[in-house]
C-alpha cells in the first residue's frame, strides 16, 4: 500500500489545519489507509502551541484520541514541506493563494478541503491521476469553498468548526481512498 503525504494548511497553525492533521490521521488509521500527515500554516509564530479551544473543540467531538495533541507546535510552511506533500489540504482559498505566489510548483497539488470532497473523482485511478485531472493551479478560487477560521470566537464557534471539518475528513479519505 502506498503512503501519501498530506500537508494540512491553515492560517497560524494553531487551529484548523492542526484539528484537520489529527482527524486525517486518526480516520486513516482506522481505516487502513497509508497517510502521513504534517500540519503548517501561512503566517505562523513559529514554535506556539495550539489554544485550549481548539483543544476543547477535539475533546468535544468525543471521537477522537488528544493525549498527543499537547506536543503540538506552529509550523510555517516551506519548500521542503511543498516538495514533500502528495496533496495539501488548505482550509481557505486565501491559503491557496498563498501556495500559488510563494511556491509555485505545489499548486498542482493545493486545494481547498471543500473543493476536494467535492470535485476530486472517485475512479479507479491512481489518486495522484485523479489530483493532476483537476487543474488545481488554474482553478478560480471562490471563497464559499472556506472552512472558516474560529479565532477570537467563543468555544461554540470552534466546536463548529471541529465537526465541520471532521465530518469533511471523512468524506476526504472516502474519495482519496476509492
Amino acid at each position: 500500500m502506498t503512503t501519501l503525504h498530506v500537508v494540512t494548511l491553515c492560517t497560524g497553525n494553531a487551529a484548523r489545519s492542526v484539528m484537520a492533521g489529527v482527524m486525517l490521521e486518526q480516520l486513516a488509521e482506522m481505516e487502513g489507509f497509508g497517510l502521513t500527515v504534517t500540519t503548517a500554516g501561512t503566517h505562523v509564530l513559529e514554535g506556539q502551541p495550539l489554544g485550549m479551544r481548539t483543544k476543547e473543540a477535539m475533546v468535544n467531538l468525543g471521537e477522537l484520541d488528544t493525549s498527543g495533541v499537547g506536543r503540538h507546535r506552529s509550523h510555517q510552511i516551506d519548500e521542503v514541506d511543498c516538495a514533500a506533500a502528495d496533496l495539501i489540504v488548505a482550509m481557505e482559498a486565501d491559503h491557496v493563494r498563498y501556495i500559488r505566489r510563494r511556491h509555485p510548483e505545489a499548486a498542482n497539488k493545493t486545494a481547498t478541503l471543500r473543493r476536494l470532497v467535492t470535485t476530486l473523482p472517485v475512479d479507479d485511478a491512481p489518486f495522484g491521476h485523479r489530483l493532476a485531472s483537476l487543474g488545481l493551479a488554474a482553478v478560480d478560487l471562490d471563497v464559499d469553498v472556506d472552512v472558516l477560521d474560529p479565532a477570537g470566537g467563543d468555544q461554540e464557534q470552534y466546536d463548529a468548526v471541529a465537526a465541520e471539518i471532521f465530518e469533511l475528513c471523512g468524506v476526504l479519505l472516502a474519495v482519496m481512498g476509492d
